[in-house]
């Protein structure tokens, strides 16, 4: 707590706060919450808001402990050593001299009662209390899995909630028992002082209870996220031109077009219309309203499940345009200038966002986001959940504006294709791309509740790299294959055509059932027809899934995402390697936040992530590393 001291002066006050105990490096002693073990730890830094320390464990879990679950070395043993100095005979002398003075002892040779009998083995074992930790529930963490060594290696996701309900009765009447036992009232009372931080410890998890500093920066820091910023929008611009060159050769770079020919605010406009009828179609009260996990405060946000009605809106509302002959083929001559637009618009967001961030509370900004360095929090995004009211923006730009976009902007090139080429119907490649990609756009859009759990919501801060991701990159580069061919015609034969839809949909299962596999698992371990995985318990109390595709490789959602990228190229052909782009761009994509996840998993779980590591060896593609 703050502890505030007024002086004689009445026009000013000073804010005093309280001394620091321990500084950062030193090694203590911390306890285990719920229980009453202490461990080695030592400390990384401290919370001047909160008053917390965090702590490092030697397994390399950290934790957040108040001042008051923190000793250091030498007073703890100093403790311990009182507890356990006195010799043998000298504690069975002790005893004695305690019976004598009781008239009620009973004779040498005679049996005592077992009340009697137990109380000095209970007195025996009190210096031992600090070392022994509390029974906790099945459900919870205990001190094997904090070391990474659970009673069994692999447990079945019910496993624990059915031993839970075997053990309750007995746990209640133990605690019944426990009122009318002949213990001395103190032993009682630290016994309910024991229950008691069981029961904190169920509601409170202290491992992400407080957003700290971002101690360590990725994307290269801020020289690197700088240039992100400079570089990405770049890449756009170059892919989109070079679609249009006759001959679109990596060294055949594309002349500059004139500024003036760039910006239009008429296409300006039409980007802001978009935008704001997908947020209309957002808060329409249709579809449920489901929970996301829980933040690091506790409490868990609410988000609106209606992507895929919002996709039928507007397929209802680009078939009226086309009923009514909007030339939406235009698109194609006007695509450059729309990803200005779209570019602008992000950059004004991204601005916004880092602009309200700045009053967010601290518990609300993003864990990896909150650096202090300006060029950094901007890039990665200072806030985690921005919202206004109940409009959550980061989770609408997720899905809505650029996903839908790039299904439109898809069938814009379809039209360009057929009106360019006089053609009755698109071009078989074309059909396979398009159909490819809105299949792709539907099943996220039917799924939406799985991005809940992804690390772009529940991790990344809202800041330019999403928006601008999210707006500009996803639908102006992941349709690079139709703008492509449009310019660049590509025929294929059947036979092709049907070996690449094999390859799609093989890709498509990969992804589609190991992304419902772990979206199960983490909202519900205990659903029955989870009954058959297998995972390894962590002292987060999560489980890390060691059967089905989970056990094949460690990432089988990034290894079907490969498989469907090369499958959206495969129908451009051979002759350039520019529809190529997203395939490399999206396996380096993957690679760069595989090792992220794999980073952010070891200082989560500790060494239960070494021993899943060893339980499944391959990353991404199975038998390489």
């Amino acid at each position: 707590m703050v502890e505030k001291t007024q002086i004689s002066s009445p026009e000013r006050r000073v804010w005093k706060m309280p001394s620091r105990k321990f500084a950062d490096g030193e090694v203590v002693m911390g306890r285990w919450p719920g229980s009453v073990l202490y461990y080695e730890v030592q400390v990384t830094s401290y919370d001047d808001v909160a008053h917390l320390y965090t702590v490092k464990y030697k397994d390399g879990t950290e934790l957040a402990l108040k001042e008051s679950d923190i000793r250091s070395q030498s007073s703890f043993k100093h403790r311990k050593s009182q507890s356990s100095s006195s010799s043998p005979s000298r504690r069975s002398s002790s005893r004695s001299r305690s019976r004598s003075r009781s008239p009620g002892r009973p004779a040498k040779g005679r049996r005592r009662s077992a009340s009697q009998s137990r109380e000095p083995k209970e007195d025996k074992k009190k210096p031992s209390q600090e070392t022994s930790i509390a029974l906790p529930k099945p459900s919870e963490n205990n001190t094997k899995r904090y070391n990474g060594e659970p009673e069994s290696t692999e447990k079945n996701a019910t496993s624990c909630i059915i031993l839970e309900q075997k053990l309750k009765p007995d746990l209640e009447i133990k605690r019944v028992l426990e009122q009318y036992s002949l213990r001395s009232r103190k032993d009682d009372k630290k016994k309910e002082e024991i229950y008691s931080e069981k029961k904190t410890f169920v509601a409170v998890k202290p491992i992400e209870k407080v957003s700290t500093k971002t101690k360590e920066m990725e994307f290269g820091g801020r020289i690197g996220t700088f240039m992100l910023m400079l570089v990405l929008p770049a890449t756009v611009f170059y892919l989109l031109l070079m679609c249009k060159q006759d001959d679109p050769s990596l060294l055949n770079l594309p002349p500059l077009p004139a500024l003036e020919s760039l910006w239009d605010w008429r296409v300006f406009g039409v980007i802001l219309l978009w935008f704001f009828l997908q947020a209309a179609f957002y808060l329409l009260p249709i579809g449920k309203v489901v929970e996301g996990l829980p933040l690091a405060s506790g409490r868990r946000l609410q988000y609106r499940i209606n992507g895929f009605y919002a996709f039928i809106l507007t397929a209802a509302a680009i078939g009226a345009l086309l009923y009514f002959e909007f030339e939406l083929h235009d698109l194609y001559d006007e695509l450059v200038q729309f990803a200005v637009a779209a570019a602008a618009f992000a950059l004004a967001l991204s601005v916004y966002l880092y602009v309200r961030s700045l009053r967010a509370p601290e518990e609300e900004l993003a864990p990896g986001g909150n650096s202090g360095y300006f060029i950094y929090d901007f890039f990665t995004g200072h806030e985690l959940n921005p919202r206004i009211g109940s409009f959550d923006l980061k989770y609408f730009c997720e899905l809505r504006p650029g996903l839908i976009g790039w299904v439109v902007i898809n069938l814009a090139m379809l039209l360009a294709e057929m009106k360019i080429h006089n053609l009755s119907v698109p071009s078989l490649s074309m059909i396979l791309v398009n159909s490819f990609q809105l299949l792709y756009v539907v099943d996220a859009l039917w799924n939406e509740e799985a991005v809940l759990t992804t690390m772009d919501i529940t991790h990344d801060g809202f800041g330019f790299m999403l928006a601008f991701g999210d707006l500009v990159w996803v639908p102006f580069v992941y349709s690079l294959q139709a703008f492509y061919l449009v310019g660049h015609p590509t025929t294929i034969s059947w036979p092709v055509a049907a070996a690449i839809t094999v390859l799609n949909c093989i890709g498509y299962y990969i992804f589609r059932s190991a992304n419902s596999q772990k979206n199960n698992f983490r909202r519900n371990p205990a659903d029955p027809k989870l009954a058959n995985l297998k995972f390894i318990p962590t002292a987060t109390g999560k489980g890390l899934l060691v059967t089905g595709w989970w056990g094949f490789v460690r990432h089988p959602n990034y290894l079907g995402d490969i498989i469907m990228a090369l499958a959206w190229s495969l129908p451009c052909g051979f002759n350039h390697i520019l529809p190529y782009f997203y395939v490399i761009y999206f396996i380096c994509l993957l690679v760069h936040r595989e090792a992220r996840d794999e980073h952010h998993c070891k200082q989560k779980y500790g060494l239960a992530w070494e021993r899943y590591c060893q339980r499944v060896p391959y990353r991404i593609f199975p038998y390489i590393y």
